[in-house]
């Protein structure tokens, strides 16, 4: 077995429902924020966007022996004194988190690094784009209109291809020259495409995957591009040079994804276009990565 550790960082607004306090903040300041937590602080929280993920990769753990397989750590603006109705949560619905980081007010991002975190979902738009720049794949989880509980026992994780697994050079030449010129270089180059963000927590996700039979994993990914044949081979070669498994493999030429995303039945689903995650996000949890040409623009 591996002895490495899948480590997940995820803020308290995303794993709680936060909206009513986040108002009181939002309107009347950290200190009325703060009574209202410590008034409320036996009161347990309702799930937020990203409970039910955190749910079934906690779950996961179950299956070895020594459970510490994967981690989740909390990562919050919140004081560790507001922090304790978070806690009282995490404990009520039985979840194991057993570290965290309540920052006051000040973004967590600086201490993703410190805790080894291959991945951090965050709420806040701000935290995640400085955790991107500090090269930890970091993603701003938006929930559908009814998060739902998944029914499938699987986990399922969906990735777009360029700007998230992959680099962004093929799409700035789609970008700045158009269909054409993308399909003209991607024919004629034979090299492999750069890594993206989330090329290092696809080698962690893939080395958990391959601890367990492929008809017992518990995990199943899908690559969701809107590239098509014949722009299909580099990214076939590149996964294949990486050693890395992708379940499911959708090449949609520009349909929407919406629909297949939803046929598999994704947990979450990460993408670097702002418009694809508020589709998708109709019905499942989706996560926006602020990456790449796309966001460099706006």
């Amino acid at each position: 077995m591996n002895n490495s550790k899948l480590i997940i960082g995820i803020s308290s607004r995303a794993l709680f429902n936060l909206d009513e306090s986040h108002k009181i903040f939002e309107k009347d300041g950290l200190e009325a924020y703060g009574k209202y937590q410590i008034k409320n602080e036996d009161k347990v929280l309702e799930p937020g966007s990203a409970f039910s993920l955190v749910q079934k990769i906690l779950k996961i753990n179950d299956l070895y022996e020594e459970k510490n397989r994967i981690e989740v750590i909390l990562l919050s603006r919140n004081t560790h004194d507001t922090g304790l109705r978070i806690f009282n949560s995490i404990e009520a619905h039985g979840l194991d988190i057993t570290r965290a980081v309540f920052c006051g007010g000040e973004s967590p991002h600086k201490y993703v690094k410190d805790f080894n975190i291959n991945l951090f979902l965050s709420s806040s738009s701000e935290d995640v784009k400085m955790a991107i720049e500090s090269n930890v794949a970091s993603a701003t989880i938006i929930s559908p209109n009814q998060n739902l509980p998944s029914e499938e026992p699987l986990l399922k994780i969906a990735f777009d291809g360029d700007a998230v697994i992959f680099s962004d050079d093929s799409e700035k030449i789609f970008h700045e020259k158009g269909m054409k010129a993308f399909i003209k270089n991607e024919v004629k180059e034979d090299g492999l495409l750069e890594a993206g963000p989330f090329k290092p927590f696809l080698i962690e996700l893939n080395k958990l995957q391959n601890e367990f039979k492929i008809n017992e994993c518990p995990i199943r990914t899908a690559l969701v591009t809107a590239r098509s044949a014949p722009t299909h081979k580099r990214v076939i070669k590149t996964l294949r040079n990486w050693g890395v498994r992708i379940d499911e493999s959708f090449f949609l030429g520009g349909k929407s994804k919406s629909e297949f995303l939803k046929s598999f039945q994704a947990d979450i689903f990460f993408d670097d276009q702002l418009k694809n995650v508020e589709r998708a996000s109709d019905t499942i949890t989706s996560a926006h990565v602020p990456y790449g040409v796309k966001n460099k623009r706006n």
